[in-house]
């Protein structure tokens, strides 16, 4: 059995889906902290079949639970002080995401001025559908 030790103060972000772990650390930035981070491969879930699992040990309050919402809004966050967890978060689909995606209309405004934020708005929210702010284009996952 995996022995990875608790938390006394950090982030854990449970029920990420299988093999989609290394995307959320490189999308929050999680290689460039000073801050330990265990990363749990397809580990066993009786909810999920298999899921992956982030620890993250220390205060994290520039954490962008947007980012996570957009790559997966089932993903939870447990918020861990002195050992016990103290929140639950469940995420949702952000309204607004920035530079997170970039926009693949060659004529997009973004593809010229590249200092401009790639924005997309959420256009519909059954079909997971975000609009460029720019050129209007549709980006679904």
């Amino acid at each position: 059995m995996l022995n990875i030790s608790g938390l006394n103060e950090g982030i854990v972000l449970d029920h990420i889906q299988a093999g989609r772990s290394l995307e959320i650390y490189y999308h929050l930035g999680l290689d460039k902290l000073e801050c330990q981070v265990a990363i749990i491969k397809n580990a066993r879930s009786n909810k999920m079949g298999r899921k992956d699992i982030i620890k993250i040990e220390g205060p994290m309050e520039n954490l962008n639970l947007e980012v996570l919402g957009y790559i997966d809004h089932n993903i939870t966050v447990n918020i861990i002080r002195d050992d016990k967890i103290v929140e639950k978060k469940r995420l949702k689909l952000p309204k607004k995401i920035t530079n997170v995606i970039h926009c693949k209309n060659p004529r997009c405004i973004t593809s010229i001025e590249q200092e401009l934020p790639d924005i997309f708005y959420l256009s519909d929210a059954k079909t997971e559908t975000y609009r460029c702010l720019y050129c209007d284009e549709k980006y679904g996952k």
